[in-house]
């Protein structure tokens, strides 16, 4: 099963473009995780925070979507397909992108 439900917060507004006439949103998404260590003397100690930052893309009306409601800052749940790319840059050089196929999401407040 390829499933995968992020809640994070947007990192720009949706890059719109047009794929075989149906419109497709681009967007970097930011998830945080908290994390705790053991000390050496036994006590819990905070770590800095682990962001990580995935390639969001949504097709359609979700696209259009995007493009109306969805800013920098927003607040989003999303679930999805993780998908890989390839592609050749203009020095012939293969290059790899991996990006979150939204099947559905949720915006929520701030």
């Amino acid at each position: 099963m390829n499933k995968v439900i992020l809640l994070g917060n947007v990192g720009r507004d949706p890059r719109m473009r047009m794929v075989d006439s149906s419109p497709v949103a681009e967007f970097p998404l930011a998830t945080s995780e908290r994390r705790k260590v053991k000390g050496a003397d036994g006590k819990e100690v905070d770590m800095p925070e682990l962001t990580e930052w995935h390639n969001i893309v949504m097709w359609g009306r979700a696209a259009e979507f995007a493009e109306k409601y969805i800013r920098k800052g927003s607040r989003l749940l999303v679930e999805g397909k993780i998908r890989t790319r390839a592609w050749e840059d203009h020095n012939a050089i293969k290059r790899y992108i991996t990006e979150i196929y939204v099947d559905t999401f949720e915006l929520l407040p701030k």
